[in-house]
């Protein structure tokens, strides 16, 4: 029996792992234009299943699946003085919120991780929804 076009190589594949999705982040991160990565200085991007129960209660979720992203840290104007044991900032990717997302919704897994990673960055530094857009169209 042959397969069809729609199914093609899906029938063997499995969810990305926390790795692979790692992977697809970092190399969405490095197709952002130069400057807008700026803003973030040094960066780490962590990448768990769902927010942890701190972050879970200081946002006031109501499931785990309502975050997709948080950036944590401070920009380029706020870090003049290093404190001490300060960690560089970060972007929290929460793979299983952006699975749910992108399972309901007609866009590929690595263009959906490029939007969240941006509206992070971009919120983040309080730029207007016309500049996320803007930065959004320069990475595609």
């Amino acid at each position: 029996m042959a397969r069809s076009d729609q199914t093609g190589d899906w029938q063997g594949r499995h969810a990305p792992s926390l790795s692979v999705f790692e992977s697809i982040a970092i190399d969405s991160y490095a197709r952002l234009p130069d400057h807008f990565r700026a803003l973030t200085g040094e960066l780490s991007i962590v990448v768990e299943d769902f927010p942890d129960d701190e972050i879970f209660e200081d946002m006031g979720l109501e499931t785990p699946f309502d975050l997709l992203g948080l950036f944590e840290g401070r920009g380029l104007s706020e870090r003049f003085t290093i404190e001490t044991g300060e960690l560089p900032n970060r972007i929290m990717l929460y793979r299983r919120p952006i699975i749910d997302y992108w399972a309901e919704n007609d866009e590929t897994l690595g263009d959906i991780i490029t939007h969240v990673l941006i509206h992070e960055i971009g919120h983040h530094f309080s730029m207007s929804d016309d500049d996320i857009e803007r930065i959004e169209a320069a990475a595609e």
